[in-house]
């Protein structure tokens, strides 16, 4: 994927846009956290080199120009950041990956490394760590999952040292992310009674950076953060990539087999045809857009 990113300054109390719609059905943490199945297997495939891989790059070197010690990475997912973590810090740098899902840390270390890094279930709001033992704690689209995110901050805070750093990045309001965008649109023509909305509600649903700056005070940060705007663009050989990541490999699947366990197909041809009569029959280019998020302690 080629891939071209660019920055800008945003203003940490001004608004990015409203709160993602609510909806009164399907809104259960177990689904909504559930990389389960062949899921961790298509997200790694399809996802990772379709939005992440440029955001993870950003990140890492973040994280490098730190020089740190020992690094701790919460919501690590299948290992994008991880993998390039351990390939761009020196060999001495202690490397710590943890996720929720047992799945995608499986999938991670099947992914492998250039070299040893410890892959640790944890959860985000009690991280099994002593207080002060991390440089950097990092974490790509991670924070928008976390059920308490004052808490998560805490947790981030306390396991670092006094001169630690805190990176991670979240997804801009859906409107300016292209491929989710059309597919939530697409599954809502074909679900228009209960359409599911994953998509908006938890990725896109976390992008107001005085919120975010409000609940990294209340996790105790007392500086303010600095965050960016990078959009990049994100690119496909074909329609059907965009359609298969985000309705296969994110728990926007378990939303869609809710309604019924056959839709699965259905929901990806249709995704696969509005993202084709947006964006073309063959290679598809789209915009995605995150904010990203360093605070120091």
């Amino acid at each position: 994927m080629t891939v071209s990113l660019a920055r800008r300054r945003i203003m940490v109390g001004s608004a990015v846009g409203s709160a993602a719609p609510k909806e009164t059905t399907m809104h259960r943490l177990d689904i909504d956290t559930a990389f389960v199945g062949t899921i961790p297997q298509v997200y790694e495939r399809y996802l990772v080199p379709l939005i992440f891989e440029p955001y993870a790059a950003d990140l890492v070197l973040r994280t490098v120009r730190r020089q740190p010690s020992r690094v701790l990475e919460i919501a690590a997912g299948t290992g994008v950041v991880t993998r390039q973590l351990a390939t761009m810090l020196p060999p001495e740098v202690s490397i710590v990956a943890t996720d929720l899902n047992q799945t995608m840390l499986d999938q991670a270390a099947a992914e492998g490394t250039s070299r040893p890094v410890e892959w640790r279930q944890a959860d985000a709001l009690h991280l099994p760590f002593p207080d002060e033992v991390f440089d950097v704690v990092v974490c790509q689209f991670g924070v928008m999952f976390f059920p308490d995110k004052a808490r998560a901050f805490a947790e981030a805070r306390r396991v670092l040292r006094s001169s630690g750093q805190f990176i991670f990045n979240v997804w801009d309001r859906i409107d300016h992310n292209d491929f989710a965008d059309t597919v939530t649109r697409a599954l809502g023509t074909l679900f228009p009674d209960d359409p599911p909305r994953f998509l908006a509600r938890i990725p896109h649903g976390y992008h107001d950076p005085s919120v975010i700056a409000q609940d990294l005070a209340q996790g105790g940060f007392t500086r303010l953060p600095q965050m960016t705007t990078l959009p990049a663009r994100s690119r496909a050989v074909s329609p059907r990539i965009p359609a298969v990541a985000y309705c296969q490999g994110t728990p926007l699947r378990g939303e869609i087999e809710a309604r019924g366990p056959s839709r699965l197909i259905e929901a990806t041809d249709i995704a696969t045809s509005v993202i084709a009569h947006r964006f073309g029959s063959e290679t598809v280019d789209g915009k995605i857009q995150a904010h990203i998020v360093d605070i120091e302690m």
